[in-house]
């Protein structure tokens, strides 16, 4: 080899070279979409609530309460599927809280009004206000509720008061029965369920439970014991059938069922705080 010739390079400086000499590829960097998913939902869930005030605003009720129970519907699948993505975040709960209170606050408060309370005074709007402002209110003792890392085990299956999507679908129980009513050609019925006073009394209730330092089934860690699975099973699909056949009446029906329930979900709560003081006396 001639000394005078400059040395051979090395394969892999010439392949780094070479590589060099490209254009380097730009790296998207942000969230991958599976994190972005429970968002959207929540967001979905959100235009709808929004389009039920217009349905409201429009006297198109049938429209605005299954806007309504869709955004409830989405509102019970954004959580799990963020925890089955792994996409829960800081942003997504309180985005979610925040469409909840658009969604199960204030839209079913406009939908009432324009239902009953529209032509019935100047103090009409009252109690839409203060259905507002304790689903609020609700909200806010939930979101302060989620940095509490004192509170006993047995708790984590229970709201503290009726949750949101609960409490929307409980206000508006005389939509769901006038609507049935207007159906079925209930006359008495329907006029029953546009009276300011039916009207006005569920939104007191339905405020005062969401407030309310009730313990209420979560159905998060519900278990159910073996015998009475099928039972369950069957009767969720005869429910289903129901409310395919006869969505008005089958959900007026729910708000009652789940307002019978409210007096077991109290039962079982202090039963299970019993057991666990007597645990924690015995061991102590």
């Amino acid at each position: 080899m001639d000394p005078s010739l400059p040395p051979a390079r090395p394969k892999r400086r010439i392949r780094r070279l070479r590589r060099l000499g490209r254009p380097r590829r730009v790296r998207v960097r942000g969230p991958s979409f599976n994190r972005l998913i429970p968002n959207i939902l929540t967001m979905l869930g959100l235009c709808s609530g929004l389009s039920g005030m217009q349905f409201a605003i429009e006297r198109r009720f049938a429209y605005a309460a299954a806007a309504l129970l869709i955004s409830a519907c989405i509102d019970g699948l954004d959580g799990r599927i963020a925890r089955l993505l792994h996409g829960t975040s800081r942003f997504g709960a309180e985005f979610d809280s925040l469409s909840d209170f658009v969604c199960f606050g204030v839209a079913p408060s406009i939908l009432l009004y324009m239902w009953a309370l529209q032509h019935t005074g100047r103090y009409s709007f009252i109690p839409c206000i203060m259905f507002t402002v304790c689903m609020a209110l609700r909200l806010a003792r939930f979101n302060a509720s989620l940095d509490d890392d004192d509170k006993p085990a047995y708790s984590s299956s229970f709201f503290t008061g009726v949750p949101a999507p609960a409490g929307a679908g409980l206000v508006l129980f005389p939509v769901f029965l006038g609507l049935e009513a207007n159906k079925m050609g209930w006359t008495t019925v329907e006029a029953l369920s546009h009276a300011p006073l039916a009207t006005v009394l569920c939104l007191v209730v339905t405020a005062a439970l969401l407030v309310s330092t009730l313990p209420v089934w979560s159905f998060k860690n519900f278990k159910i014991p073996t015998p009475y699975v099928l039972p369950v099973m069957l009767g969720t699909c005869g429910f289903a059938a129901v409310l395919i056949a006869d969505p008005w009446g089958a959900l007026a029906a729910a708000g009652l069922i789940y307002l019978a329930m409210l007096p077991f979900s109290r039962r079982s709560y202090h039963r299970l705080r019993r057991e666990a003081e007597a645990i924690s006396e015995f061991v102590e």
